[in-house]
């Protein structure tokens, strides 16, 4: 009631975690002989329902079952009580379901799986942070406002009426003195629930505040320039949050590298390098550029605490005309589209994109794109003559790499095939003590990408696959309505 009565609205603008803007994970998960796309829609707030969706291609499943648990700790080894998932009425391969999230941390979903090849566990790693206090809703609080209000008024008349009736005989007329003790008893009532609507609105403010102190906010980065040479300096994760470990020396490699570094020439979209610092000192990544075309650019820095919490720093950088750039490393990567068209609100880049060296990328587009749905985006490398590309190669690890930009900077994802999930973080939810490596795996022309676009809106899509030696960047255009 007093919630109701006093309510704080806070609206906050979402943060940049694991990515920018796009806080719901897509899954690829293998499971024996289950093959799962699973779909993770995480709340703004902590505690919060996480809604998990799942769709099943492999084995047929009789029963499936999800719990969330805290990747690492000793919370991990208690996990709570399985909630069974629903079964579509009209699709029997598509499950839905929702757990608690009940603190922020690097937590995980466990599919526990039964049906015609046995049982099976596989885990989807999450990133559980309050991003938003929520407004309650006018239709909601105006009610329970005007009930509070009746209650406090039927309290303290009840109040009244026991010391103005309490004691009075059957059959006895109320008299003038204790009608004036009862409108005292009353007035006395009124103060104090009044008291404690105060003292109840004051806790409720300081319990506000406090939350807001929790919304997660990401560290800050500063990126600089010494000739060719970008340092990247982040401030310190001493934050006094449990989620986040306490210093850059705790991170995780993802796919051999400390960090993956996307820098995107600003506003055009005409320019892209995924590249890898090196980390020199706690909070310090520096590397020598390779040559870049001049001016403005966002750079959004992936890394993985040794928690599994993943991040997302995102800073932006001068480069000068004129500046010398060192040989591209053979693990990085760029690209030179045209630019953004219309002002950046529509993209002109189509379904297929033609490479330098005459290889083509082709992405076979779905129709329509929506937001907010989940979807397995196909690409396919073309050589030259127009047949499937040979000699394909693994690049860091995977059959490909993808960056999903929203042209206006609020949305980043860089993700892989099998999902959107870092995979430091993946590798610790299902208990792998080695790299989730795609190297002893036959690679093929065509790649998959599980990703959802977070809003409405005109994205640039960065896809890259390897043949030989050589890192091809596919670049497209989207817009989800």
């Amino acid at each position: 009631m007093l919630g109701a009565v006093f309510l704080l609205a806070l609206i906050l603008p979402q943060s940049a975690h694991a990515h920018v803007g796009s806080k719901d994970v897509f899954q690829q998960v293998t499971a024996g002989p289950y093959k799962l796309f699973v779909t993770v829609r995480m709340p703004d707030v902590i505690p919060g329902v996480a809604n998990v969706e799942v769709r099943s291609t492999g084995a047929a499943i009789s029963t499936l079952k999800i719990t969330p648990m805290p990747i690492t700790g000793e919370a991990s080894k208690h996990p709570p009580t399985a909630d069974t998932m629903k079964v579509s009425p009209v699709d029997p391969a598509f499950y839905t379901g929702g757990v608690w999230m009940m603190s922020s941390g690097s937590w995980e979903v466990r599919l526990d799986i039964t049906g015609a090849g046995g049982d099976a566990t596989a885990s989807v790693p999450v990133l559980a942070v309050a991003i938003a206090t929520l407004q309650m809703q006018r239709k909601l609080g105006v009610p329970l406002a005007l009930l509070g209000l009746f209650l406090i008024i039927s309290m303290a008349g009840v109040v009244g009426a026991a010391f103005r009736e309490a004691r009075l005989p059957a059959g006895e007329a109320v008299t003038p003195q204790l009608r004036r003790r009862g409108l005292i008893a009353t007035v006395c009532g009124l103060a104090f629930m009044a008291l404690l609507v105060w003292g109840g609105a004051k806790w409720w403010h300081v319990e506000a505040a406090s939350y807001a102190e929790d919304i997660y906010r990401p560290p800050l980065a500063q990126a600089s320039l010494s000739g060719n040479t970008l340092d990247l300096k982040v401030e310190s994760f001493l934050s006094g949050k449990t989620f986040r470990d306490s210093a850059t020396a705790s991170l995780l490699p993802d796919h051999g590298h400390l960090i993956h570094l996307y820098a995107i020439r600003k506003p055009g979209m005409d320019a892209a390098f995924h590249l890898h610092p090196e980390l020199v000192a706690p909070g310090d990544f520096r590397m020598a550029l390779p040559s870049m075309p001049p001016g403005t650019y966002a750079l959004y820095g992936d890394i993985v605490h040794a928690n599994g919490f993943p991040e997302t720093l995102v800073t932006t950088l001068e480069v000068p005309p004129g500046m010398h750039g060192a040989p591209l490393a053979p693990e990085d990567a760029s690209a030179f589209p045209a630019p953004l068209g219309n002002g950046l609100n529509a993209g002109q880049l189509g379904d297929s994109y033609k490479l330098p060296d005459g290889y083509t990328m082709v992405w076979d587009r779905p129709t329509p794109l929506t937001a907010d749905t989940a979807y397995s985006f196909r690409f396919h490398l073309l050589a030259p003559d127009g047949s499937p590309a040979s000699n394909m190669q693994p690049y860091l690890g995977m059959a490909g790499h993808a960056a999903f930009v929203k042209t206006d900077g609020s949305v980043f994802a860089h993700t892989h095939p099998e999902g959107s999930a870092a995979m430091p973080a993946v590798m610790l939810a299902n208990g792998m003590d080695g790299g989730m490596n795609m190297a002893s795996e036959p690679v093929t022309s065509t790649v998959e990408f599980p990703y959802g676009f977070p809003k409405p809106g005109a994205y640039r899509i960065f896809i890259q696959m390897k043949h030989g030696t050589t890192v091809e960047t596919g670049v497209f255009d989207a817009i989800a309505q």
